[in-house]
Order: structure tokens, then sequence, then C-alpha cells
């Protein structure tokens, strides 16, 4: 199994077919709208206009930390959009925690194929154009950081 196996229900009721994004690189980022580090959706959706010919963000709402993502499909869809302009595609809501026959299969993947569990909201896991998972960044790391355009391969 690989990334571009992965398909999965959008907010707005599409599928989010990971297939589509061959020759691309990936960062996917689980998300909250109601966590110190929500203010990152506005740096996320720079990096995603900045880099959009190279690049796709996958944004992943949970609520598994702390309750910090109540809201509906709509009011996600329309906070993300009103508070921070997001257009990169979002999924439905999901669990990226354990217990493992809890988690999203896209979730187990990534935490399996890198030996980690999420910590908290926005933690990142970036994938090359191939498809190869590089890195998993920590909640703290900026999405507009130098570390962040260096583990991306970005100017």
């Amino acid at each position: 199994m690989n990334i571009y196996d992965f398909k999965i229900p959008a907010l707005n009721g599409k599928i989010i077919d990971f297939e589509a994004f061959k020759g691309k690189k990936i960062l996917i980022v689980n998300t909250a709208s109601e966590c110190g580090y929500t203010p990152q959706y506005a740096q996320l959706q720079e990096l995603y206009e900045h880099a959009k010919d190279e690049l796709v963000i996958i944004g992943c709402p949970s609520n598994d930390f702390g309750n910090q993502e109540p809201g509906s499909a709509a009011e996600i869809t329309e906070f993300c959009q009103v508070n921070y302009g997001v257009t990169f595609p979002l999924t439905q809501k999901i669990k990226v925690t354990a217990p493992t026959a809890e988690m999203h299969p896209l979730y187990q993947w990534l935490t399996q194929q890198t030996n980690t569990e999420v910590q908290w909201n926005f933690q990142k896991y970036c994938l090359d154009e191939q498809g190869n998972i590089t890195k998993v960044l920590g909640s703290g790391v900026a999405p507009a950081s130098e570390e962040m355009f260096e583990v991306l391969g970005i100017k």
C-alpha cells in the first residue's frame, strides 16, 4: 500500500483521491478550529498559494485533542474560508489517534510508516513527489518557516 491508494471524503462531500497528486509533494496536516495553533491555517494557505504547482496540502480536521474541532462539516468549512481563506483540500473530520481500530486508515498508514504517533493538532507529514514520507514535523513548526521550506524543497 502507498499514499496513492487512499481516497477520503472531503468536507465538501467530494472525494479526495491521492492518486491525483502523483508527481507533487504532499503535506498532510491534522487541523482543529479551536487550537492555539489554528492561526497556522493562514500560513498553510500562503504556502499552498506559493507552491501549488508542486505541492498539495491536505487538511484533516480532527476532534482528537481537547475537543478543539467540535464543528460540523459546514461549520468547519465556513470557519476556514471566512477566517483564513482556505482553498486547499480539507477531509471530512477524522480520528488521527489510537486506538488503531478507530483511527482513519490514512493516519494508520502514516503513523505505521514513520513509527510515530500524532502528538497534537497541526502535526505535519511531508511526502515527496514519489509519495515517500520524508519528514514528520511537530505542531510548533510554522508552515512559513525556513525549516518547512527546506524539508519540502520549496523556494
